[in-house]
């Protein structure tokens, strides 16, 4: 059964909200507000000793989470006893208000692929869902650095785990429709956030760049463009990026090193978009916490040989899951040795690019009336002129388009 729970989490302020919590409603309600929303959620989904304990004593703390999201810590206090083995500290996600209201097919798509992965250990556990969020484990680890998604031994595990995700066979729609899906959705309310952004000094600039670039256009050639590469269909990630790949140094074994979260745009899709994406946060660091929050470096991308590094983990895995050896793939399936070679994943990195910058791109402009303090605009922009940058040297390259086989 679902309980309401009826604080609006819209209306809470985040850690580093130029709005601060006073002039939306007073800092001692707000936060008495929260906690004690947080304290009924743990006291009603967790039992035992949480129900022994009020919310003035238990432990609550706002920490920092990703751009959709609200994010807290809750835990008993210390020398509270354990009674039925519940846990003692917890994660509270509280959906943010970015798009409008969360459709609840969205909603229960999200929670499914949540309780699959965590009983899978690709994820934390989950102890509770209620409408506008859940309560998950709460894993002592840190999200990775953009800096540290280059480093040979991380970059390994990670292409390890990316493979691991890749190989499940979840119980969602299997064609990849949710890519053009959620593109076509942002297109048709595009004109109206541009309207807006016309109207705000602050804005103004980008929104007529980005007016310029004729984004419906760009999107048809796109989709044309993308389904000549013939890239897989695979359960993606779809955000896999530093601040959703956590990292526990005190893991006794390196497969529980590193623990991915946050898996709302989670999808079947092709598999070149959830490879390329993943490259694409090698250049962009997202709480760089300075200007529109968010720096771009595209000298940081990362070389053919780090690629290379990253591919050869993840094909080893990607084998492993699936039960194959090299001998069974290429007498039986001539099409997926293929698409198993480097060279191919090498190409089809490379061309799924563009639907990573594109992709970012148009969720920064439909984002851009978020409360959330964040650049949207510029980061719409600068990955929009980075697709347009590539689409350039891509068309004019000599080297062929990775036909579909």
């Amino acid at each position: 059964m679902l309980i309401s729970y009826e604080t609006p989490v819209a209306n809470l302020a985040v850690k580093n909200n130029k709005q601060s919590t006073k002039e939306q409603r007073g800092p001692d309600r707000t936060k008495y507000d929260m906690r004690d929303k947080a304290y009924r959620i743990c006291r009603d989904y967790l039992n035992g000793a949480w129900k022994t304990i009020g919310p003035d004593t238990m432990v609550l703390k706002q920490i920092s989470g990703g751009l959709s999201n609200f994010l807290y810590y809750c835990a008993l206090p210390p020398g509270t006893k354990i009674k039925r083995k519940e846990p003692s500290k917890v994660l509270l996600r509280m959906y943010g208000d970015i798009h409008g209201e969360r459709a609840l097919d969205s909603l229960v798509t999200d929670s499914v692929i949540f309780a699959l992965l965590s009983e899978r250990k690709l994820g934390p556990r989950l102890y509770g869902i209620f409408p506008g969020g859940r309560l998950e484990e709460f894993i002592p680890a840190r999200p990775l650095k953009t800096c540290e998604l280059s480093d040979p031994h991380l970059s390994g595990m990670i292409a390890e785990k990316l493979a691991t995700i890749h190989s499940l066979n979840v119980p969602l729609i299997k064609e990849p429709t949710w890519l053009w899906d959620t593109l076509n959705k942002w297109i048709s309310n595009l004109d109206a956030v541009l309207v807006t952004g016309l109207k705000n000094p602050d804005s103004i600039y980008y929104a007529e760049k980005i007016e310029s670039f004729n984004l419906k256009e760009e999107l048809s050639w796109l989709k044309n463009y993308l389904s000549l590469v013939g890239s897989p269909v695979v359960f993606c990630h779809n955000d896999f990026q530093e601040g959703n790949i956590l990292y526990r140094e005190s893991a006794k074994t390196r497969e529980n090193q590193i623990v991915i979260i946050d898996f709302e745009y989670c999808s079947y899709n092709y598999r070149g978009f959830d490879l390329a994406n993943h490259f694409c946060e090698w250049t962009v660091n997202n709480s760089y916490g300075k200007g529109s929050g968010f720096l771009f470096t595209p000298e940081d991308q990362a070389s053919p040989e780090q690629k290379l590094h990253f591919l050869r983990s993840y094909i080893h895995t990607f084998k492993e899951e699936m039960g194959l050896n090299d001998e069974e793939i290429f007498k039986q399936n001539g099409k997926l040795a293929v698409t198993l070679s480097e060279n191919f994943l090498l190409k089809e990195i490379e061309t799924f690019t563009l639907g990573s910058h594109f992709f970012w791109g148009l969720w920064g402009v439909i984002s851009s009336s978020s409360k959330i303090p964040f650049g949207y605009w510029d980061y719409a922009l600068t990955r929009l002129n980075a697709y347009f940058d590539l689409k350039s040297r891509l068309l004019e390259s000599s080297t062929p388009l990775c036909i579909r086989t």
